[in-house]
């Protein structure tokens, strides 16, 4: 069932206390007494009311109380109720947007856009910002050049897409002279060009196996030295993403505690789950937020992490977002997060680059 749904009976009064309640936690960390929300929602309730409030909205899941004497903070449905009907998004200052805009301006390096954008965003929300690498469902061969080193090592350097270059060694099981390598990359730029790099090393590999007898030598010579330069080449690429700021975490209370820190810290370092996480968050546009344990890692259980994806030739292919405790300002961090969106896909289309 729909949370929100879920809790759409909330009358107006109970919605207005755990709204004030949401927003004091959010602001001190402490849990919120009575005492304390009455003073802060301005009603003119008796405390008696405020108590039997509190006690329907723990009842339904959306408070809690850490201790028994203690006041009340809210639960992952609790923000997600918030945030969902409750929070008030304030449009940014134009100051800030101007500071995001100057930063990402277009930069000769792709790579130094995203490390931009981490950056700011972790700046600017003083938490963990991130940003994965755009990635592409297939890369297209442009043209090839082998230069002979020593040793018996190739030195290949292969265009892909738009600009971007690859260099890497190769070293193949037989010599091959520079007349050979100068004939082979002829011979690949003049029939491959265009096309996607995986058919290309499938399609030379399949000849190679099949028609061997009927391919002549310059073909033959192509092919054995093309499954070495291609190989790994053209694969959807391993999703990574540029991390900034996780120090800015130490200064929440919320992980105090070193098992929590070293379980955050090891995810981090490990990625997986994270990038399981923002796979998730790039199959559609727009602002997406897990709250604790809506992630469904253990490690990520005292975090939210607000995300939106940006795009490349309106094809989204990447996903940038800020990490934090769960009781971040949403109303600042959602704001900003959607603007870093639209600003580094700018400055990316601008460039037609992937960092290489």
């Amino acid at each position: 069932m729909n949370q929100t749904f879920k809790f759409s009976g909330l009358n107006e009064r109970a919605q207005h206390l755990l709204k004030v309640l949401v927003e004091r936690y959010i602001s001190d960390g402490q849990p919120v007494g009575s005492r304390a929300l009455s003073r802060e929602a301005g009603l003119s309730l008796s405390p008696a009311t405020i108590r039997n409030v509190m006690a329907d909205l723990e009842e339904l899941g959306l408070i809690t109380a850490p201790h028994t004497s203690a006041g009340r903070m809210p639960t992952a449905s609790g923000y997600r109720f918030f945030i969902d009907s409750l929070l008030t998004v304030k449009p940014l200052q134009q100051e800030v947007i101007r500071q995001f805009q100057l930063g990402l301006e277009p930069l000769d390096d792709a790579g130094e856009i995203l490390q931009t954008a981490s950056r700011l965003l972790s700046d600017m929300t003083h938490m963990a910002g991130l940003v994965t690498l755009p990635h592409r469902e297939s890369v297209t061969f442009r043209m090839i050049e082998f230069l002979s080193l020593s040793d018996q090592r190739i030195l290949v350097i292969l265009v892909t897409n738009e600009q971007e270059v690859q260099n890497r060694i190769i070293h193949p099981s037989r010599s091959f002279s520079a007349s050979e390598l100068t004939s082979a990359a002829n011979y690949l730029n003049a029939v491959y060009a265009g096309k996607d790099l995986v058919t290309i090393r499938e399609s030379l590999m399949l000849e190679l196996q099949q028609t061997r007898e009927q391919m002549n030598d310059e073909a033959i010579k192509s092919a054995e030295i093309a499954d070495l330069a291609f190989q790994g080449s053209g694969q959807r690429q391993k999703k990574d993403f540029v991390l900034t700021g996780e120090i800015n975490l130490l200064d929440f209370d919320e992980w105090a505690s070193m098992e929590r820190l070293r379980n955050l810290f090891l995810a981090f370092r490990q990625k997986e789950d994270l990038v399981h996480l923002l796979d998730r968050c790039l199959e559609s546009s727009g602002v997406k937020i897990f709250i604790g344990e809506e992630s469904g890692y253990l490690a990520l259980e005292q975090c939210s992490l607000v995300t939106s994806s940006y795009a490349i030739d309106d094809h989204n292919v990447g996903v940038l977002g800020v990490i934090g405790p769960t009781r971040m300002k949403y109303g600042r961090i959602i704001p900003l997060v959607d603007l870093t969106a639209k600003l580094l896909g700018a400055a990316l289309n601008h460039k037609s680059l992937s960092p290489s």
